[in-house]
């Protein structure tokens, strides 16, 4: 008799090479960004401010911005990718159009590059950091990001989640790029090093200045803290701003300190950063007398946490006469007997600058100490999930504006998870978040004369869809015929 073959060694099917000539798509839940999207009325914010199009035939702007951030969110890290979402009739009867090829979209972002701005660098003999500005179209696209971060505000507002509070985090990132045009940074590497500022209660990204990867962090903070405040939306009431030691920087501190903050909307802006360890306050800190430092964390190895006040004045330019001077709470990690730091030594000092007075040293250190797991996550998720991690041309602006849609795909994924998922999904990362989300297979199909979406999924993915749909408005062609008795095409 005959011996039967293992299950796991043979397959029941055989492979139809026939395609599918229904309408299906199996990342039907990108339809969703698209739909919070348009809620937002990003396309409206669009038309507006980016009036690229030199002929009216073709794709508008906010159809490409739609079709890249939505590449994006599929995992899509080059404008070559869109060639996966290219004859997926789904997409196309869902969105209303044909996502754009490749070479449309490229054609596109090289409108974002002014080679007149290109005359403005000035030689490496002569300078070798340079802050190249961003052009006009570039600016616009952050006047978008900002109208977009004010909707999703007011979109949290009107679910009775409304936030009164505004922490902005600041910090730089190196993209590594080999391209011919990226610099060397401090790693020794080439790329880019943009410098993002990110709300921390909402986690959405606010504002952000595309640089070269040669420009220290530390060169120039201002102007992305400026467009971060300048995003945020009248209903704020209390701002804040957490930073390394890059943002120790005297216009920095001056801008924030200044009394002119008081009297914007959102008044006074309360800031702690990492001071500079410079040989004076490296002296201070050691001179702290024992009894001083006070406990107030015990890492996993037992290393302790401890603050102190630090009486120390640097005299910079940011301290005028006028002025209340900055505040210094130092930090202490003291290794418990027998271990060591990888130098030998058994503490290290660090410390903060800051304006609080009204926080404990220790609620100070362990308020400032959170800003990583807000900008420094939303760097991993842009440059590792998204495609702000690969730079698509040699031109900087193009790939100023590449990375800026990135942020904004990140955004539209932040609103989604903040306002319409429950649980531990509303801080899953990008990779569960597709499976959540995006990568559901679907069908478009029409009954009595209305088009509409079938998803072949569990009920909680449905559920999951229809709430996206509840939270971000938005009429359609369907809703508009049957509200009139019509019949639809």
């Amino acid at each position: 008799m005959s011996r039967r073959l293992p299950l796991m060694r043979k397959t029941p099917f055989v492979l139809d090479p026939r395609p599918l000539a229904e309408a299906t798509s199996a990342h039907a839940g990108l339809l969703s960004v698209s739909r919070a999207f348009r809620s937002l009325g990003l396309p409206g914010m669009i038309e507006a401010n980016l009036p690229l199009r030199k002929r009216q035939r073709g794709f508008s702007e906010s159809q490409i911005i739609e079709s890249l951030v939505m590449l994006q969110v599929a995992g899509g890290e080059c404008p070559e990718d869109l060639g996966l979402l290219a004859g997926d009739t789904c997409l196309e009867r869902g969105l209303g159009y044909a996502p754009p090829k490749a070479t449309a979209a490229r054609e596109f972002l090289e409108r974002f590059h002014d080679k007149d701005l290109e005359k403005l660098r000035p030689a490496r003999t002569e300078q070798k950091s340079f802050i190249f500005p961003a052009s006009g179209p570039v600016s616009a696209l952050q006047a978008v990001q900002a109208g977009c971060v004010r909707r999703i505000a007011q979109l949290y507002e009107e679910q009775g989640q409304g936030q009164r509070i505004a922490t902005i985090d600041q910090d730089a990132t190196i993209i590594e790029s080999h391209k011919r045009a990226a610099l060397f940074h401090y790693e020794g590497g080439r790329g880019y090093q943009p410098m993002v500022a990110v709300w921390a209660e909402l986690d959405l990204a606010v504002a952000d200045e595309f640089r070269d990867g040669n420009v220290p962090a530390k060169q120039a903070p201002l102007t992305c803290a400026q467009m971060a405040f300048a995003a945020l939306p009248a209903s704020v009431s209390q701002r804040f701003f957490r930073g390394d030691s890059a943002c120790h920087e005297s216009e920095l501190l001056g801008w924030l300190k200044h009394p002119d903050r008081a009297k914007e909307p959102g008044g006074r802006i309360g800031f702690a950063v990492s001071a500079v360890m410079s040989g004076a306050l490296g002296g201070a800190l050691k001179k702290v007398k024992e009894g001083a430092w006070k406990t107030f964390d015990t890492e996993p190895d037992g290393t302790l946490r401890q603050w102190a006040e630090v009486d120390f004045v640097p005299g910079e330019g940011y301290e005028s006469k006028e002025s209340q001077p900055l505040r210094y709470v130092g930090l202490r990690l003291l290794k418990p007997q027998g271990l060591l730091f990888a130098d030998g030594s058994d503490r290290h000092y660090h410390a903060a600058i800051t304006n609080r007075k009204e926080l404990d040293g220790g609620r100070l250190l362990q308020w400032h100490r959170e800003k990583a797991g807000t900008v420094e996550h939303t760097h991993d998720e842009v440059k590792n999930e998204l495609g702000g991690g690969q730079m698509p041309s040699q031109r900087f602006g193009v790939n100023g504006a590449w990375f800026k849609l990135a942020l904004l795909a990140y955004n539209l994924v932040s609103a989604i998870k903040g306002l319409c998922l429950e649980g531990e999904e509303r801080t899953a990362r990008l990779k569960r978040f597709r499976l959540l989300m995006i990568h559901l297979l679907g069908r478009m199909n029409r009954n009595n004369c209305v088009m509409g979406l079938r998803l072949c999924g569990e009920v909680k993915a449905v559920r999951r869809m229809q709430r996206v749909w509840e939270v971000f408005a938005l009429p359609t062609q369907a809703t508009s015929f049957q509200a009139r008795g019509g019949r639809g095409g």
